[in-house]
């Protein structure tokens, strides 16, 4: 008897759930209907049916580069002296893109080609990209976001898609039991498998972390669940997820948050790390062990947002920018970027923070005793500047600068008018979140990103270069001036947009949460 009440119970809470979402469905449905938005699922149906109908690849060069972006994949050729970019989002103030072009760029010629292939992976972000040196090179892409203009839609990828860069086709991967649909997951290739960890998954209405691991087969293709033994990472998602040169995995950091009441929501900003480590007597690769680890050195402070890629002929990866929230109230929150640069050694797990002393060719200088003497800067090292601690600027004729934080492109010696000080002007990239980051040939490229200033959100498209051998400075090879210019203030009568409520300050904490997790 007491079985039989508890199916019914069970029933009924399913009933109640189901009746719930189909009421909040209708609503929707009404409200996209109000703002002539079409559902995302039907939008994205059409776009994948308009390029399978495509018959040419159309190449095109890119005379002003890519439009401004952030949330992309940004990928080294693995034999070539090329970048392939793919996706991304930008949002003006009114209403966001997202994109699906698939743009190349040449370190030599510095020239940008657009590529458009029938059958293309339909626009999207916060995804993740691998590339694999198999038959001229394969780019490897799974998951992601598609958000509707307004952004009141969300619609999360979990689709997987390989383009093969030497025939320039796309291929869409049907393999069945990968993971559920996602964005801000992670994605690394460890011997013959692309590894994927977290990510989150929002509706509109609710929203859920993610802590699993997954594996592709690249020979067999196919997905496979994996249950390490040992305590995993809490759910997350916009973690850094790097391959080790011995097969283990690192994961750190990342973002997620939970319910303090009704419509109001913490976040959390994770610092721990762990390792995932692979069973030595397992030849499938499919017996792992979650190991917690404490990193060493001089650490980044705990922020989300940061890009990184791992430099594998020098065993070390690169961590840069990021954004620190500080939160003035349960409802508000403010942030601080970056755009400090920080190198991890991939061996003992010890991080450095990289300092740039800028271009010193020849300077004259106080010695300790007070005589001038001409000093030679020597930029030739074998890895950029890297200190375990922060240098300190002296006025004994030794000045070092030390690039931290800023607002602006150019960062100078705040000591210049000491005795004996030397003003230094070091080309580095303002502070963002979510920018592409790769390195090619020992030089570390950067692109794009979002910043934010007060309920303003700019999102870039300048690119800079740092000769990671050198370690001088940022070679900006792509200058950007009119970020704050495309922003278009909420009440402005340019948007066309009617019934758009985007200046709401809550769908303002939205779209900073929305940033976080998918970085």
């Amino acid at each position: 008897m007491g079985k039989k009440d508890k199916a019914k119970k069970g029933k009924g809470a399913e009933k109640t759930i189901a009746k719930t979402l189909k009421k909040q469905t209708n609503k929707l449905k009404k409200e996209l209907a109000a703002k002539g938005e079409e559902d995302l699922e039907q939008v994205i149906k059409d776009l994948e049916e308009a390029d399978r109908k495509k018959n040419a690849i159309v190449e095109d060069l890119l005379k002003d580069g890519p439009s401004r972006r952030a949330n992309f994949s940004f990928n080294a050729h693995i034999d070539k002296d090329e970048i392939i970019m793919f996706g991304g989002e930008y949002f003006n103030g009114q209403k966001t893109y997202v994109y699906g072009d698939l743009v190349i760029y040449n370190l030599k010629k510095k020239t940008w080609l657009r590529i458009q292939s029938p059958g293309a992976a339909p626009p999207r972000c916060a995804h993740q990209a691998v590339l694999t040196a198999g038959e001229g090179g394969q780019l490897w892409i799974f998951g992601g976001e598609y958000a509707s203009p307004s952004q009141s839609q969300f619609y999360h990828y979990k689709d997987l898609w390989v383009f093969y860069l030497k025939t320039k086709k796309w291929e869409k991967i049907n393999a069945t039991l990968g993971p559920t649909s996602r964005s801000g997951h992670r994605m690394v290739l460890c011997k013959k498998q692309l590894v994927v960890f977290g990510g989150y998954h929002d509706n509109g209405m609710d929203y859920k972390y993610y802590n699993d691991l997954h594996t592709f087969d690249l020979e067999s293709r196919t997905w496979r669940k994996i249950e390490p033994a040992g305590i995993a990472p809490s759910p997350r998602s916009g973690c850094q997820m790097l391959a080790l040169p011995d097969g283990r995995i690192l994961i750190t950091g990342g973002y997620s948050k939970n319910k303090v009441k009704k419509d109001i929501d913490k976040g959390i900003v994770h610092s721990d790390a762990f390792l995932l480590v692979p069973d030595k007597h397992d030849t499938n690769g499919t017996k792992w062990k979650w190991q917690s680890v404490k990193l060493s050195g001089t650490k980044p402070s705990p922020r989300t947002g940061m890009s990184v890629v791992a430099n594998t002929i020098g065993n070390r990866a690169y961590f840069f920018g990021g954004v620190q929230d500080e939160e003035e109230d349960e409802e508000n929150i403010s942030g601080t970027f970056f755009n400090d640069l920080y190198c991890l050694d991939l061996e003992k797990l010890n991080f450095n923070r990289i300092t740039l002393d800028g271009v010193k060719s020849k300077k004259e200088v106080i010695d300790a005793e007070g005589a001038k003497s001409d000093m030679v800067q020597d930029v030739e090292q074998p890895e950029a500047s890297v200190n375990a601690e922060q240098p300190i600027v002296v006025d004994d004729g030794v000045f070092t600068l030390t690039i931290g934080p800023s607002t602006s492109g150019n960062a100078e010696n705040a000591n210049a008018g000491a005795t004996g000080a030397v003003a230094v002007q070091v080309t580095i990239p303002s502070p963002r979140m979510g920018s592409g980051l790769c390195v090619k040939h020992g030089v570390l490229y950067l692109y794009g990103g979002i910043v934010e200033d007060g309920d303003k959100q700019y999102t870039l498209n300048d690119m800079f270069a740092l000769d990671l051998h050198k370690g001088v400075e940022w070679d900006e090879l792509i200058h950007d001036e009119q970020a704050k210019c495309e922003w278009i203030d909420s009440d402005s009568e340019s948007s066309g947009m009617e019934g758009d409520d985007s200046s709401d300050d809550d769908d303002d904490d939205e779209e900073s949460d929305e940033a976080m997790e998918e970085s």
